[in-house]
């Protein structure tokens, strides 16, 4: 189960993303007998990382440190899925889950795919969206962000990238 961070409230804070993606993420991984769980998020602002935060957490929450392998390098979709396919590759994993919002998966998924890897998406859906308006600024945000990061792949922009963190 890879979960993708979020921004936190503060340093070592979890914000209310991070919160809902991985109490759904959890559930997952309990419900299916996931070998391991696999936070995704770097630092974005101050220390601590995303996923360190969310390592915190899951093991409060009762998920065994041994089972967690985190990923703190990551700083947008695209490096979530490219240090995630790295972990993917080393360890030889065909079957992965990814957790994110709903209005976030087409995108993750997206990527993870052009990337070549092979992942199913299990999404968040948020509860109390908020107003009208909050929410069309969120999928307004995301279709922009969706675009650009189609319009990325096809002029290669990836291809360095990928090259420098999977040896390729």
């Amino acid at each position: 189960m890879i979960v993708l961070g979020a921004p936190p409230l503060g340093p070592g804070v979890p914000g209310p993303a991070i919160e809902r993606r991985l109490d759904h993420a959890i559930a997952v991984f309990v419900a299916r007998g996931a070998a391991y769980l696999v936070p995704s998020g770097g630092v974005v602002g101050a220390p601590p990382a995303e996923a360190e935060i969310m390592r915190t957490l899951a093991v409060a929450k009762g998920v065994s440190d041994a089972r967690i392998i985190v990923e703190d390098r990551a700083r947008n979709t695209f490096e979530n899925a490219l240090y995630t396919g790295l972990i993917m590759r080393r360890r030889g994993w065909r079957r992965v889950a990814v957790v994110t919002d709903a209005f976030h998966m087409p995108r993750a998924l997206y990527v993870y795919r052009r990337l070549g890897l092979t992942v199913a998406g299990d999404p968040v859906r948020i509860r109390q969206p908020g107003s009208l308006s909050t929410r069309l600024r969120l999928y307004a945000r995301e279709g922009l962000a969706f675009a650009r990061t189609v319009w990325l792949f096809r002029i290669g922009r990836h291809k360095p990238f990928v090259a420098a963190v999977w040896g390729e």
